[in-house]
């Protein structure tokens, strides 16, 4: 007979996400006539640059043409997207990378909770704590993370609390972890690392042999001028650090999928017998056994990024957000919250009032001010009494939801 994995069956039964939507959809039930509005969605809602629209449709006629026509692409990607991203995202910051450590893929969730594929089911695992879910989820349907504990945490993961006592700043574990997973700007909490900072992380792993799985899917937010872009940045990073960005949440690519994963060649990881082996070439094999490449219609929207229109484009949707998240995070101060993250990305981290849980604030929020935010348990044990908002939505809906706000809290 056919077996399953039995770890996949550790996961809980629904995606936190998933909870969020029948709660509200239980709300429109009882309440159909609510307007409701949306800060804790991690969806963009401006549309794609118009630049990337115009590189699209060209793509699409060129598909209509013999001469022109693209099938089956390179695994890791074209070329033409590739170089334009070498050379604006990491040459323009003195970061020097050969066009085959880039794997173009459909999006940083993909290439986090793919990596995994090629690492041993029994590596330690580090996480801040909130996190990405998936970074969890990932691991534990391949065994890596254990058994889930009654505090919510899972036995073979090392959690690194990011507390008001700490400003957010994760700690250097006291013990040696194989694999640390770090997102930075951060969802959920909205906070950054300084160079400083991101250095004692690249220290420790080049002195503990661990891998770096660096996720800066929201780097394009950063508006602090000191604050790095990469962890290649950092002197060594090439050595222990893999990183992972996107198009989503920069050029609207949430429903277009396209983002890229950097593994430079001098990244090992070891055989139990002690050899050395590089990780761009697994990575390459992975890719060819179990990805076809993203579309060339997709790639040639995401060339467009780079050329002069798209990026004050970009750079236009990108302010269009953060003024969003600074509006809410100005009234939410005022009405007495304490709020982390909105200067350098597009979240907010809000303690709920009163020791509320996060579940009872989503429904006081819900019920009484026809807000939906999203509850931090749902990140990780240190996410308890907290929500996370977003820049995201429309403008207007942020102004409507903080005259809602003034009179729920």
């Amino acid at each position: 007979m056919a077996l399953v994995n039995e770890h996949f069956l550790k996961l809980p039964n629904n995606y936190f996400f998933s909870d969020i939507e029948k709660k509200v959809n239980l709300f429109r039930v009882t309440h159909p006539k609510a307007d409701i509005i949306r800060l804790g969605t991690g969806d963009v809602t401006l549309p794609l640059p118009p630049a990337c629209i115009e590189a699209m449709h060209k793509a699409i006629d060129e598909m209509g043409h013999e001469a022109t026509f693209h099938g089956y692409g390179p695994e890791e990607g074209y070329h033409f997207l590739i170089n334009e991203i070498i050379k604006n995202d990491y040459a323009a910051r003195g970061i020097h990378l050969e066009p085959s450590e880039l794997f173009i893929s459909d999006g940083s969730k993909s290439d986090t909770g793919s990596i995994g594929d090629i690492l041993r089911h029994d590596n330690s695992i580090g996480v801040t704590d909130p996190i990405y879910p998936v970074y969890i989820d990932s691991n534990v349907s391949c065994g890596r993370a254990g058994e889930l504990q009654n505090d919510g945490k899972w036995s073979n993961v090392v959690y690194m609390p990011c507390l008001p006592e700490n400003n957010f700043i994760p700690q250097i574990p006291s013990q040696r972890v194989d694999i640390v997973y770090l997102c930075y700007p951060n969802n959920p909490t909205g906070t950054v690392l300084s160079k400083n900072e991101l250095k004692k992380w690249v220290n420790y792993a080049l002195q503990n042999d661990t891998l770096i799985i660096f996720d800066a899917a929201y780097e394009a937010y950063i508006q602090n001028p000191d604050i790095p872009h990469s962890i290649y940045e950092i002197k060594g990073a090439k050595k222990v650090a893999i990183e992972c960005r996107s198009f989503s949440k920069t050029a609207g690519f949430t429903g277009v999928r396209c983002g890229y994963m950097v593994i430079p060649k001098e990244i090992t990881a070891a055989t139990l017998a002690g050899k050395r082996i590089p990780l761009n070439p697994m990575w390459k094999r992975h890719q060819e056994v179990k990805f076809n490449g993203t579309s060339y219609i997709t790639q040639r929207g995401a060339e467009a990024i780079y050329t002069p229109e798209g990026k004050e484009q970009v750079k236009a949707n990108i302010r269009y957000y953060m003024d969003n998240v600074q509006i809410l995070k100005r009234a939410l101060t005022e009405f007495g919250l304490r709020v982390a993250g909105g200067e350098d990305a597009p979240y907010l981290w809000v303690q709920a009032p009163n020791g509320m849980s996060s579940w009872k604030f989503f429904d006081k929020l819900l019920y009484e001010a026809h807000i939906v935010g999203t509850p931090g348990i749902g990140f990780g044990p240190s996410g308890e009494g907290y929500m996370r908002f977003t820049g995201f939505g429309k403008k207007e809906d942020c102004k409507e939801a903080i005259y809602r706000l003034r009179r729920c809290l």
